[in-house]
C-alpha cells in the first residue's frame, strides 16, 4: 500500500483508504473516488496535479490531496 502521489504514470491502482477531514473525504467521494475504485494514473509530474482516469472520467487532484489517498497497485 502506498500514497497516490508516489505512483508512476500508466499504473492501475485500487483505492484502499482515504485519509483526512470529513470535508476532504466528502469532496473526493463526490468525484467518484471511493474505496475499491480502480484508477489509472495518467500523469504525475512534479509541478502539476495528478491526472487520473476513473469511472470513465478524467480527474485532476492536487499533490496534497493525492497524499491522502492510499492505493494498492494492481498492474
Amino acid at each position: 500500500m502506498t500514497r497516490l502521489n508516489l505512483q508512476k504514470e500508466n499504473t492501475i491502482c485500487k483505492i484502499v483508504e482515504l485519509e483526512g477531514a470529513n470535508r476532504f473525504i466528502s469532496k473526493i467521494t463526490a468525484m467518484g473516488l471511493t474505496n475499491g475504485t480502480l484508477i489509472e494514473v495518467i500523469q504525475n509530474n512534479k509541478k502539476f496535479p495528478v491526472l487520473l482516469f476513473a469511472r470513465d472520467t478524467m480527474i485532476a487532484v492536487s499533490k496534497e490531496e493525492a497524499k491522502k489517498i492510499l492505493v494498492k497497485e494492481v498492474s
